[in-house]
């Protein structure tokens, strides 16, 4: 059972990692320049979201190995500050993804007034309460990890080899409480904000006589990849603390549903995709040199006379290029 729960764990993990770290740098590299040339509100939420989905992949492979290992060997300090970015990222994310969706829904209801009062640096702002709302709650791994309720004092480091488990009955009167209000407060009513939002969004769009239809399509993508990330990966996770609050203990299914939060780092870039013309335009620039390149190379090898037929290619996919400017 544990060898299937590992290979599971690495699997979706490296999944991640491989998927999610390309699309995210590629995410960075076009919002960083997006906000120096002309920076809007949604820009500054994308490149925040893009910045906390970073972090989390920076930090997952320190969970890697403790799943390969199946136990924690790292130096005993990385395992509550894995823990505490590993959590405070998600539910920054679930709060980002909200001001996201505030944000559509305000510039197709309130078009004219909204762009007079839209400032990026509110944006700016937003993400930094987000960020330190989320690092309060979560410090909860913090206390979890090093305080001892029962006797009131320090454990030992040099002792554990596990990371953010067996909790004692104590620790379990302070831990089941906060759980139960992580998921209230960063979950249900981000979650409750959202679909309201989209919901509005994707209703005031249908009733506009002039939306064209890649648009339309555009706008009901946002709203149900947003809406599949609440779905997919912060739910079940979230509905473990309801289940743990209940039982008072953590159920055997939560390290499964803790897997799906994963996901959000590779999920987050296709509502990206959707919210941003920089990003798409960046998207299909990238994704034509790799086409080019990949036909070059097939070329090459299947040309008798690569240097000669090789060049023909190259100078007609040029003059394509050119003619179609």
């Amino acid at each position: 059972r544990f060898f299937c729960q590992t290979n599971l764990v690495l699997a979706v993990y490296g999944i991640t990692l491989i998927t999610g770290l390309p699309a995210n740098l590629l995410a960075l590299y076009t919002f960083v320049r997006k906000v120096k040339q002309n920076a809007t509100p949604i820009d500054v939420l994308l490149l925040s979201l893009t910045i906390s989905d970073l972090i989390f992949l920076f930090f997952l492979p320190f969970r890697m190995k403790e799943a390969a290992d199946m136990k924690w060997t790292l130096p005993y300090f990385l395992c509550p500050l894995s823990g505490f970015i590993f959590y405070s990222t998600i539910y920054n994310s679930t709060f980002l993804l909200t001001a996201i969706s505030v944000e559509r829904y305000l510039g197709v209801a309130f078009p004219i007034r909204y762009k007079l009062k839209r400032r990026p640096r509110n944006a700016v702002i937003a993400s930094i309460i987000f960020g330190v709302v989320s690092m309060a709650h979560c410090s909860i791994v913090y206390i979890m990890q090093y305080y001892d309720h029962g006797n009131g004092t320090i454990i030992d480091p040099s002792k554990r080899n596990v990371c953010y488990e067996n909790f004692s009955h104590e620790q379990l009167k302070v831990l089941m409480p906060v759980r139960l209000e992580l998921f209230l407060v960063l979950f249900c009513i981000p979650f409750i904000i959202c679909c309201f939002c989209y919901i509005n969004f994707i209703h005031i769009l249908s009733r506009l006589p002039n939306i064209s239809p890649k648009k339309r399509f555009r706008a009901i993508g946002l709203a149900l990849g947003t809406l599949l990330v609440f779905i997919i990966c912060f739910m079940p996770y979230n509905l473990s603390h309801v289940v743990g609050f209940i039982a008072w203990s953590s159920p055997d299914w939560r390290v499964y549903a803790l897997l799906t939060s994963t996901f959000n780092a590779c999920m987050d870039p296709f509502i990206f995709y959707f919210s941003s013309s920089a990003l798409r335009g960046t998207f299909k620039h990238c994704l034509k040199g790799l086409v080019k390149r990949l036909h070059l190379s097939c070329c090459r090898r299947t040309f008798s006379w690569p240097q000669l037929n090789c060049s023909m290619v190259e100078e007609s996919t040029q003059s394509s290029n050119d003619s179609s400017r």
